[in-house]
């Protein structure tokens, strides 16, 4: 099997426990080569869990999570900053650097982890910038900007490294109706040009529904149902139906 033809992600028997709380009962899933999985289910439902486990923020207690081919649950810590590399974070904040500006925000990522000349990486982050349309507030703090701006800052942070695969914890949360469409679009455009994988976990399911490809719907710690917003919707399994009938 050549490497095109491995999944981006390939999660099986996942479990995550912290003390009685069962968060994840073993779950298990892929996410292909350019895919679009969005994560929806109810708060506590092992959401932003799943996300950290990722990343290995957090361990899992059992369980294979392999990334970029990689099986990541046991590997050393340089071995693991390698892999992460190859993946964007956008954190539900946003989670910029108060005292950085937009532009010294997205450099970070370049002048910690790349060997990019100064000028390059002057270069790479007005491209960055210019790709979520935020090129026009370089010299601005996080404090002057809209919520909505920061997620579009934090995305261009996300990018920097040019990751195989993209991460987002609430993309669109405590954002208005037209911003929180703005962001969904501007995934589809991303998704589009770059063809990268992505993981988002979410609330907003009518908002998934347009940069998806695939949808699972987590309920306390197992995937209760996988697919297209219409299959979901149309669920013989009366929980699924009315989470998405009602959403």
């Amino acid at each position: 099997m050549n490497n095109e033809q491995h999944p981006a992600i390939e999660i099986r028997d996942l479990r995550k426990a912290f003390g009685e709380q069962r968060v994840l009962n073993g779950i298990s899933f892929q996410v292909k080569k350019g895919e679009t999985v969005a994560v929806i289910g109810r708060s506590g439902g092992g959401k932003s869990v799943l996300l950290k486990l990722l990343i290995r923020l957090q361990a899992a207690d059992s369980g294979s999570i392999r990334i970029a081919d990689e099986e990541i649950t046991k590997i050393e810590e340089r071995k693991l900053s390698e892999v992460r590399k190859k993946i964007g974070f956008l954190f539900q904040q946003a989670a910029l650097y108060d005292s950085l500006t937009v532009e010294e925000n997205v450099a970070f990522p370049l002048s910690k982890q790349s060997d990019m000349p100064a000028r390059e990486q002057k270069e790479r982050v007005r491209e960055l910038l210019k790709e979520v349309g935020m090129d026009q507030d370089l010299r601005k703090l996080p404090s002057e900007i809209s919520g909505g701006m920061q997620k579009r800052v934090g995305l261009a942070r996300a990018l920097a490294l040019d990751p195989e695969i993209l991460l987002f914890d609430e993309p669109t949360a405590g954002l208005d109706p037209i911003t929180t469409a703005d962001i969904g679009e501007l995934i589809v455009t991303l998704k589009k040009k770059r063809r990268m994988s992505a993981v988002v976990v979410t609330h907003d399911v009518h908002g998934a529904r347009a940069y998806s490809d695939r949808m699972l719907l987590l309920d306390d710690g197992n995937i209760r149902a996988e697919g297209s917003f219409a299959d979901l919707e149309h669920s013989k399994d009366e929980f699924v139906s009315r989470f998405f009938g009602s959403a």
